[in-house]
């Protein structure tokens, strides 16, 4: 797909401004432009934390991961990040119900 149009010069800042209130930046976009990129050395950036934990619920833990095939730390972070989203959606609906 090729642009359809070209973006005008502009003289200032609000010049600039004034033009991309009126028109929408995908009637200026070219797909054919595009160049894939990848990031090969790119990790999350993680922080190691210590936390105390009940030996029978890091026991239940292990045989959990053990049963899964992997990792008790990997399966923490999994049961981690499915309850923080789960608050957070529930976080969410309940900000939308007080303001509605």
């Amino acid at each position: 797909m090729k642009k359809d149009k070209n973006i005008p010069e502009f003289k200032n800042e609000d010049e600039e401004r004034e033009f991309w209130a009126t028109h929408s930046p995908l009637d200026y976009y070219d797909k054919t432009s595009v160049k894939s990129a990848t990031f090969p050395k790119l990790k999350p950036s993680v922080k190691s934390i210590s936390i105390r934990l009940p030996e029978d619920m890091l026991a239940e833990l292990k045989t959990l991961a053990n049963k899964k095939d992997v990792p008790y730390q990997s399966l923490a972070k999994i049961y981690l990040a499915r309850q923080i989203s789960l608050e957070r959606g529930s976080l969410h609906k309940v900000s939308h119900e007080k303001s509605g």
